[in-house]
């Protein structure tokens, strides 16, 4: 049991409202609010009327998108001890629970305990200039996407002769290319315009594999890499951690990533990682070395990422760039790999 706060409270979050479960000596109290800035408002002047403070209240929710980020920013920038859990945590909770319900102001109920009983860590909101960094890629990204789709019409439009509709798929592709260089530009300025992310975003390209735009992803995705207490905790955040499937003498399953991270910056380590196999000479020599011992390809390729992160935390964290002499320790076959 969680003994250093006094007072508990599940939020539940959806995109239009927010239920509350506030949990005291063992008794439940529900409210709802709005999932808006006038409604995070509502939510501390509920705790507040209720006799809490931020020194004797720990506050969780899930990691769910978006629709969470702006209360669990408000209340980190009120100084409101708040926890952002993985889905996967609440999950195992409830089974463990044998939870038979299944509704909002359940969920929120079920928050509740699990803070009480397991004292998740606590969330940290990124800074400012992080944020708008974050929202500047996720952009950019978006618009990544839809120019190739449109590339994918625009052929399917060319073999088929459809003039006009190809003529229109070209003039939005030619807007699309205005719009990603322009975008492009804006992020290298808004890296540059702020030393912390531009000393950061410098440390994390000195490494093989890893140009700015990755660079970019993984300020955007990570933020500030030092609050993590290891590599291996940076790790696991972004899913690259092998997973186990062994038991007895019957079981004998495929080790993998966990892929119980973030998918994003999962997502933009991938074709890094390939080069990296390549061009990076640690993690060539390594993937060499799994190849040789008969790794799948997919398998070494996640290493390779897994390896990365670690090399991210390390040098961001000593804020020495990337040398091979300094980076060249025994890359053992670790936790399975």
């Amino acid at each position: 049991m969680n003994t250093e706060y006094s007072f508990f409270v599940g939020i539940d979050v959806s995109k239009r409202k927010l239920d509350l479960a506030w949990l005291h000596e063992g008794k439940i109290r529900s409210k709802v609010i709005e999932n808006s800035p006038r409604g995070y408002a509502d939510l501390q002047d509920w705790l507040v009327a209720h006799g809490a403070a931020p020194a004797q209240t720990h506050l969780c929710l899930e990691a769910t998108g978006p629709y969470g980020e702006g209360v669990a920013t408000a209340l980190a920038d009120a100084h409101w001890p708040v926890s952002v859990v993985n889905p996967a945590r609440i999950k195992g909770f409830a089974q463990s629970e044998l939870a038979r319900n299944k509704n909002d102001r359940a969920d929120a109920a079920l928050l509740a305990r699990f803070c009480a009983a397991l004292n998740p860590v606590l969330w940290q909101a990124p800074s400012v200039q992080w944020r708008a960094l974050r929202a500047k890629v996720e952009r950019l990204q978006v618009l990544k996407e839809m120019h190739q789709q449109e590339s994918n019409r625009l052929e399917a439009h060319q073999v088929s002769q459809e003039v006009l509709q190809a003529k229109s798929v070209s003039e939005h592709l030619a807007w699309l290319d205005k719009k990603i260089a322009a975008l492009e530009t804006d992020i290298d300025d808004h890296i540059d315009r702020h030393p912390e992310l531009k000393q950061d975003a410098e440390l994390i390209e000195s490494i093989p594999g890893i140009a700015r735009t990755t660079a970019a992803k993984v300020l955007a995705y990570l933020g500030d890499v030092r609050r993590f207490h290891s590599a291996k905790a940076l790790a696991a955040y972004v899913g690259v951690c092998p997973r186990e499937r062994v038991s007895g003498s019957s079981v004998r399953g495929r080790t993998m990533i966990s892929r119980a991270g973030n998918a994003s910056i999962r997502h933009a380590l991938y074709m890094p990682g390939m080069v990296a196999l390549r061009h990076n000479p640690i993690l060539k020599t390594f993937g060499e070395r799994l190849i040789a011992s008969g790794h799948a390809p997919k398998a070494v390729i996640g290493a390779a990422m897994r390896e990365l992160v670690h090399m991210i935390y390390g040098i961001v964290r000593s804020g020495v760039p990337f040398r091979a002499d300094f980076c060249s320790q025994k890359l053992d076959f670790q936790d399975g790999i």
